[in-house]
């Protein structure tokens, strides 16, 4: 078994740990930033961790009405910008927390006014240094170059930040419940995905609303650790240009999990087999013409979590099927330093 199937299977009971260390701290944390009364809010990050960003993004938009943008580290790396950021919160999300680039733009922006928080899974990181608050994702070690576990851990603390701060009941219960929900998707059959992808050389994965952040982080684990040049898109977006590339045979990914958007992927996955692309559709039960089964875990915020859980059990064995090592992508190293 490759250390990517290992962590990846791991991932329920990293959050579980992660709810029982963290839940008094992001309840204090959710009254603060409710009395702080924030107009905003700005992510750090980069890789899986700006996946993970932007459903953050997505979530917090959602429940708190807020605006909430991706910052490019550049921005204070390369051009030097002077921020002027008070009344924002700055969240930097990385797993090592030692990227220079993440340190320095976090730093400027709570050096321009932003209250800070840092999600990182390495305890007193450098970019907890300098954030005014630094959550751990208790992910635990984590020791293939592929993140599965980490990214999951990073997902359920973005949504455990965003249910404190909006005080969602509903969503902070189905999130403590969720690691036995992700026990099941972790088994799921996804071999169907592993026979049709083993000879392909590109292929899209489609997703929408808070779903699109998981279908970015399956593209980008099919090219590290596949070889498969994947490339993701909201279903509202593939009709535009990204639909001259399908011909007959041509490979989509389609992450259909239950909640307002799954309508409108299923009547896309329709057209695209019309047109002749081979379609395979990740779905809940309640979709009979489902290639892929996905677990509905209950809260529509959360289901990109199952979708990513069952993703990863099946990339790592893809990876191998494919005649690679998932835990050594080629020219990558695990903590990317990046300026």
């Amino acid at each position: 078994m490759s250390l990517m199937l290992e962590e990846a299977q791991s991932a329920p009971d990293c959050l579980r740990a992660q709810w029982q260390a963290n839940a008094e701290t992001m309840a204090e944390l959710g009254k603060r930033l409710r009395d702080a009364d924030l107009h905003g809010a700005l992510t750090v990050a980069r890789g899986s961790s700006d996946h993970a960003a932007a459903y953050l993004a997505y979530l917090g938009m959602k429940h708190l009405g807020l605006p909430i943008a991706s910052v490019p580290p550049s921005l204070t790396t390369v051009v030097g910008t002077r921020w002027r950021v008070q009344g924002q919160l700055a969240v930097a999300i990385s797993q090592s927390g030692a990227s220079p680039d993440l340190v320095a733009a976090q730093k400027a922006l709570t050096a321009g006014g932003a209250r800070s928080v840092a999600l990182v899974n390495t305890p007193a990181s450098p970019l907890g240094d300098v954030s005014e608050r630094e959550i751990v994702l208790h992910a635990g070690v984590e020791k293939s170059v592929a993140a599965t576990k980490s990214y999951l851990a990073t997902l359920a603390a973005c949504a455990h930040l965003v249910g404190a701060w909006a005080e969602d009941e509903a969503l902070l219960m189905a999130l403590e419940a969720l690691p036995s929900k992700l026990e099941v998707a972790a088994r799921q059959e996804w071999q169907p995905a592993v026979e049709a992808l083993a000879e392909v050389d590109r292929l899209l994965v489609i997703g929408r609303g808070l779903g699109l952040s998981v279908a970015q982080e399956a593209a980008l684990k099919f090219k590290e650790t596949c070889a498969i040049q994947a490339e993701p898109f909201s279903a509202a977006e593939v009709r535009h240009g990204p639909m001259a590339l399908i011909e007959p045979g041509y490979p989509v990914l389609i992450l259909a999990p239950p909640g307002p958007d799954q309508a409108g992927l299923l009547e896309l996955a329709e057209w695209l087999e019309s047109i002749g692309a081979k379609v395979l559709l990740a779905a809940d039960d309640s979709v009979a013409a489902r290639h892929l089964p996905l677990i509905d875990v209950g809260h529509d915020d959360l289901q990109p979590l199952s979708v990513i859980q069952s993703f990863y059990v099946m990339a790592a064995r893809l990876a191998v099927a494919r005649g690679g090592d998932p835990d050594r992508p080629r020219h990558l190293q695990k903590v990317t330093r990046t300026l």
